[in-house]
């Protein structure tokens, strides 16, 4: 959500009349709040679960992907991982001079947490919606390396041939879940 304040003003006031003309709301930091202010108390005191920062983590794919890797920069004292599969770089749409990919990697530039208590993965493939991800894969793991992460926090995968959906997100979940899990 507050990647959008890194898009220039004039553009992000044409994105809100056509936001509101599509009746499109802003609600990542309420969904995060909720996952953090009520749903994560709720199953820490109702499982037996770790706890702590070092034994939590946020995984989505898609614009789940995204809100993974917002949620990782703005609660870094309560997720020490994030997945992101498939993570929908391009906003709300894939269109031609499209400002939201570059708004989101300017936010990472300022927000991605400490890369020495923290683990980032992200992946992509290139059919259906994911043929619009490789393009953005160099600056992203450009960001994650000035960020200093490296290999040993962190991963931004590529998957030859595969698609934009559950089928194809749940045949390579291991590898994020193992390489999260990894100490």
């Amino acid at each position: 959500e507050k990647a959008i304040n890194f898009i220039d003003e004039s553009v992000r006031d044409s994105l809100a009349d056509i936001a509101g003309k599509m009746n499109i709301k802003l609600n990542g930091d309420n969904y995060l709040k909720f996952i953090v202010k009520e749903l994560k108390p709720i199953i820490d005191d109702q499982f037996s679960v770790a706890t702590s920062k070092e034994n939590t983590y946020v995984a989505g794919s898609s614009m789940g992907g995204l809100m993974s890797m917002y949620a990782i920069s703005e609660y870094p004292d309560v997720f020490s991982g994030a997945a992101c599969l498939s993570t929908h770089w391009v906003g709300a749409m894939p269109t031609a001079k499209n400002p939201y990919p570059e708004a989101i990697f300017s936010y990472m530039e300022e927000h991605l947490p400490d890369p020495r208590s923290h683990k980032l993965y992200f992946d992509y493939g290139n059919k259906t919606l994911d043929q619009h991800y490789p393009q953005y894969a160099p600056r992203v793991d450009e960001i994650l390396k000035a960020k200093g992460y490296t290999e040993d926090n962190s991963r931004n995968l590529f998957f030859e041939g595969t698609n934009h959906s559950e089928n194809s997100w749940n045949k390579r979940l291991d590898i994020p879940l193992t390489f999260l899990l990894t100490k």
